[in-house]
């Protein structure tokens, strides 16, 4: 017996699921109050031209739109850019760690407005559905979740337009057009069509697919210079300019974007245990992930910077199964922390041609020294020490040795 439903909060981005959801949730629960709540982390204004109109017509009762930017890059972004987690090697988490603050937001308005339950526009065989809900489970613990492609009749994105197409929803795609995208201030994702089969090229040249930039061979043939600066492993400057992150990573994404750099083709295990294939755009991801590494390269001692990597890996993990609001991530972030109080200064990059090249690193933490890294003469390092350190590192090795050769 379907449990009866006063009041509904659907996590709302106007795009084909959840603007059919809208109208399906005012079909399956009669008399019910739905309201929409939308969270802006940085898809851009055309995203939210028309929503609220569109959300009241189509069955809402009223729309929230959250500003949730600021939050998104001071909470999620440089904690895992600090952290320099990426998922299997190359995925920068655009996806990923806008998650939990969306949800989060929207749990606070359920919460407000006495909701008896979220809905979320998730299907069954992707990650979000787990990122969404286990921030629920964390923020709003005994609400009743409702996710709509587990259960309805409705079994592909065509039947969704199809649908959307009956009760006169209005789209902004159509079957043809019926990539998959997902936009923040960070990336943009695109999934789906031809772009499943990991055997097809991108259709980078079709007019209208790359958003964010440009490919490589029409980037500019003269390169162009950026300079971050950091402090305690938080990018803060740009060109010798202090900018808020909101600000400085757009701007990055113009400059990136116009040289052809951040574009991804990826492979990903993902968190149900299927492959996926997806192409991103992640201009200033890349450059900021670039720079902070080559920060750390001459601010981290070996053992600490060998040992983060380690960190690192599994903070990608944890972001990417949607594990953000846990113990673990909380730990993991102190160790970070720790490991980034000498993080601090200038990174100059050159991006040519979908390129990103190192042209200097500067930081007054900086553990390279001259003296003790010249091949030239020095008075620092008497290299006959090494004659003593070598042996001693050697021995087990040495000791096998013998030992196989029958020598004792």
């Amino acid at each position: 017996m379907k449990k009866e439903l006063k009041k509904i909060v659907l996590m709302y981005s106007g795009g084909l699921d959840t603007s059919v959801m809208l109208t399906w949730l005012k079909e399956t629960y009669p008399g019910c109050e739905v309201i929409a709540v939308s969270g802006d982390v940085g898809q851009g204004a055309d995203e939210f031209e028309g929503l609220e109109e569109k959300a009241l017509k189509t069955g809402a009762s009223k729309l929230y739109v959250l500003d949730l930017q600021k939050e998104f890059v001071e909470d999620c972004i440089w904690p895992t850019l600090k952290a320099g987690a990426r998922y299997e090697r190359d995925y920068l988490l655009g996806t990923s760690f806008a998650r939990p603050v969306i949800a989060k937001g929207v749990a606070e308005i359920a919460l407000k407005e006495g909701a008896d339950a979220i809905c979320h526009g998730c299907t069954g065989k992707g990650n979000d559905q787990v990122r969404f809900e286990l921030t629920f489970k964390h923020f709003c613990p005994h609400m009743e979740i409702i996710a709509p492609w587990r259960t309805w009749e409705i079994k592909s994105r065509d039947d969704a337009i199809a649908y959307a197409e009956k009760h006169n929803i209005p789209l902004k795609i159509n079957r043809e057009t019926n990539y998959s995208k997902d936009k923040n201030l960070w990336h943009l994702s695109h999934e789906g069509l031809d772009l499943e089969d990991p055997a097809n090229e991108p259709p980078y040249g079709k007019a209208g697919f790359l958003e964010m930039g440009v490919r490589p061979e029409d980037a500019p043939d003269q390169a162009t210079y950026v300079t971050v600066g950091f402090e305690k492993g938080i990018p803060v400057r740009l060109d010798g300019e202090k900018l808020d992150g909101v600000t400085l990573i757009e701007r990055l994404n113009e400059i990136g974007g116009a040289n052809g750099v951040g574009i991804d083709d990826l492979v990903e295990n993902r968190l149900v245990g299927m492959k996926s294939r997806g192409i991103y755009e992640n201009p200033a991801g890349a450059i900021l992930y670039r720079a902070h590494d080559v920060l750390e390269s001459i601010t981290l001692d070996r053992d600490t910077a060998h040992y983060k990597a380690l960190v690192a890996e599994r903070y990608g993990e944890l972001v990417y199964f949607g594990q953000w609001y846990t113990p673990l991530r909380e730990a993991l972030d102190a160790f970070v922390d720790v490991t980034q109080q000498h993080v601090t200064g200038e990174v100059r990059l050159k991006l040519y041609k979908g390129n990103i090249i190192n042209a200097g690193v500067t930081s007054p933490h900086s553990l390279w020294s001259e003296e003790f890294a010249t091949f030239n003469e020095d008075e620092v390092y008497d290299q006959a020490d090494s004659k003593g350190f070598v042996n001693l590192f050697g021995l087990p090795v040495k000791m096998r040795a013998m030992m196989e050769q029958g020598k004792k």
